[in-house]
């Protein structure tokens, strides 16, 4: 296990979009991936993309100071440090672009710098953005867009920089296919009688939706009556933190900020035109997908930017 951190480039996980297969992966990676003496942990991420659901994963009971669902009024406790306090808190969390609102970068550098020195360990969200007012990285970024990126930094890289330019322009698609599939999903369920299955998973720039048993599919026809929809440009927004609100319609969703703003940002919809069968598992898969298929997005890249 140790040789597999100390060799560690990057590692690269598809980011689902339900909150609770977040949960999972966070807390995947905090098995495969975290040390105890990490201390400085960076992530990076755009508005919407996970980050608070990520970190809660990674990081079960740990107090954040903001999501993106509201601000925790308590000043930041990372500020209350006092290393004579043998009984605070050993984790903290800080958002610097909230915390930037309060308080100048270079004490926001200070205090993490601080609490650093007396072996606590600091979860620093836009890390990106206190990067350059640190004399280090950190010993472990997680970037999340399409893709959730683990990089290990040395001396060599890879910069915050680097991993935020991925994961900030792949976060559309990620939105995208999630919008898609929700909507694909209620059609399913109103107009063909298909509850909505429990099996969703993940491909590069779509989405996949798994049936146990095929149902009677008209595969042209869906993806007419998606395209339909996303022709509307019908507003997307959140009704409740388990629903989301397209157009007039209320469905079911646990990744209720993870989608574009209306139906008319999904771009080039569509399905593979029959089931892709897992002969392992016996399930019957519908794909869907969006994008260009020549775009190029993540992990297809991070060598030439580490490198």
């Amino acid at each position: 296990m140790v040789v597999m951190h100390e060799t560690l480039i990057y590692a690269v996980y598809y980011a689902p979009r339900g909150r609770l297969r977040l949960y999972r992966l966070g807390r995947d990676i905090a098995e495969r991936h975290l040390f105890p003496t990490d201390l400085l942990v960076g992530i990076i991420g755009a508005e919407g993309a996970g980050k608070s659901t990520l970190i809660r994963g990674l990081f079960p009971g740990l107090e954040l100071t903001n999501d993106d669902e509201g601000i925790n009024l308590r000043t930041a406790p990372i500020f209350d440090f006092n290393e004579s306090d043998r009984f605070g808190p050993h984790t903290y969390h800080i958002d610097v672009r909230y915390e930037q609102a309060f308080h100048q970068l270079w004490e926001i550098a200070e205090v993490v710098t601080e609490a650093i020195r007396h072996r606590r360990r600091v979860i620093v969200e836009h890390f990106d953005l206190l990067y350059p007012h640190l004399n280090f990285n950190a010993q472990i970024i997680l970037g999340i867009g399409e893709e959730v990126v683990v990089a290990r930094p040395n001396v060599f890289g890879p910069d915050p920089a680097a991993i935020k330019e991925i994961v900030y322009r792949t976060v559309k698609y990620r939105k995208m296919a999630h919008s898609a599939e929700d909507i694909t999903s209620m059609i399913l369920s109103r107009d063909y009688g298909i509850p909505i299955p429990g099996l969703h998973s993940d491909v590069k720039h779509g989405f996949v939706i798994g049936f146990t048993h095929p149902p009677e599919i008209d595969f042209k026809k869906l993806e007419a009556d998606v395209a339909e929809y996303i022709a509307r440009d019908l507003p997307i927004t959140p009704a409740d933190e388990d629903h989301i609100r397209i157009g007039d319609e209320v469905i079911e969703c646990t990744g209720v900020r993870t989608h574009v703003p209306s139906t008319g940002l999904i771009e080039s919809f569509r399905l593979l035109p029959e089931f892709r069968f897992n002969p392992i598992d016996q399930e019957y898969l519908l794909v869907g997908m969006v994008g260009e298929a020549q775009q190029e997005t993540g992990f297809d890249r991070i060598l030439k930017i580490v490198g």
